[in-house]
């Protein structure tokens, strides 16, 4: 291949180049620039060559040219580095620089080859990154909390080492089913209606159980919150309630009512009814267990709102009345 379609061929890879490639002097004057600078920078080669590369560089980063074309006379390597450099309009670009020095018939230093590749994208990655994982690391802080508090008020309420470790099992069990909801929709909430599905999956009874309410996408914080308060519900209900008798019926309904304030509320209504003599044990309201105390406080209180519950016999129901705004996934969830 002569010198002259090598060249032309060097010229072309250049110029198809996606990657920014520009040469200069020894002055910082630039001397070719090609389509992806253009892209980049906003200049074309008109208005970029013979112009000094300063235009390029922001006024706080000036010494990193002074640096390079010092580096580059003696004939030192310059390694690639990331920094920051200026468009035509006035924005900035992050980019990654890569300096060779070009070098005349002589083999003497007359240049250098400057390649600048945008990496907004990995900066904007990179930054989402961190993000997320400040995100989880708060995650995991508050559940461990939680799981903290649910083995400290559990050891409280139960004497039994095998009745202990079963509850802490299972409450722990519950928290992982409001947590995979989480997980499969990327953090961004899930359906009130799939945590009421999914927390009373494993009591079966289907067929005696009724989910009515309009669709709501509830934020990660009133996932878990919900999840907790239903999963001692349906555990209940499964032991004394409407879940432990083929003549039980359960309803778990919800609707959005409007305050005075133009602001609107979640009612959420868990209520079951069963033969009477199927839920005596359930009355005896002198001691209060954990269950007790995630319903009338934990859930309510992490929601803003407040609860109530009402027992009788062959009825229960439990009642969640929380501002709409601390219920539902904003944007930002």
């Amino acid at each position: 291949m002569s010198s002259v379609t090598a060249d032309a061929h060097l010229a072309a890879i250049v110029d198809s180049s996606f990657d920014a490639i520009i040469s200069k002097d020894l002055n910082s004057v630039i001397t070719s620039w090609n389509h992806a600078a253009e892209r980049l920078f906003g200049y074309t080669a008109e208005e970029a060559i013979g112009r000094s590369v300063l235009m390029l560089i922001p006024e706080d980063r000036l010494d990193e040219e002074t640096e390079i074309i010092a580096r580059i006379r003696r004939g030192e390597p310059m390694p690639s580095f990331e920094t920051i450099r200026v468009r035509k309009d006035g924005t900035r670009v992050p980019v990654s620089l890569t300096v060779s020095p070009i070098r005349g018939p002589a083999g003497q230093i007359v240049g250098a080859s400057k390649i600048a590749r945008d990496i907004t994208a990995t900066k904007e990655s990179e930054r989402r990154i961190r993000l997320l994982m400040r995100e989880v690391n708060h995650r995991v802080k508050n559940q461990f909390a939680v799981i903290l508090s649910m083995v400290r008020e559990t050891g409280r309420r139960t004497t039994d080492p095998q009745e202990f470790e079963q509850r802490v099992r299972d409450r722990i069990m519950a928290l992982s089913r409001s947590h995979d909801l989480l997980v499969n929709s990327d953090w961004v909430g899930a359906s009130l209606a799939e945590l009421v599905e999914e927390h009373l999956k494993p009591f079966g009874r289907e067929n005696q159980t009724r989910i009515a309410g309009p669709a709501l996408r509830l934020s990660s914080n009133a996932v878990q919150h919900l999840g907790m308060a239903l999963h001692e519900l349906g555990t209940n209900s499964a032991k004394y309630g409407a879940l432990s008798s083929d003549a039980g019926r359960l309803d778990v309904g919800w609707e959005i009512i409007a305050r005075p304030d133009r602001l609107n509320d979640l009612h959420l209504t868990w209520e079951e009814r069963f033969p009477p003599l199927a839920g005596e044990r359930r009355f005896d309201t002198a001691r209060k267990g954990f269950g007790t105390v995630v319903l009338q406080r934990v859930t309510p209180q992490a929601l803003a709102g407040h609860a109530t519950m009402k027992r009788d016999p062959g009825r229960v129901m439990w009642k969640l009345v929380a501002p709409l705004e601390t219920v539902v996934a904003s944007d930002r969830d």
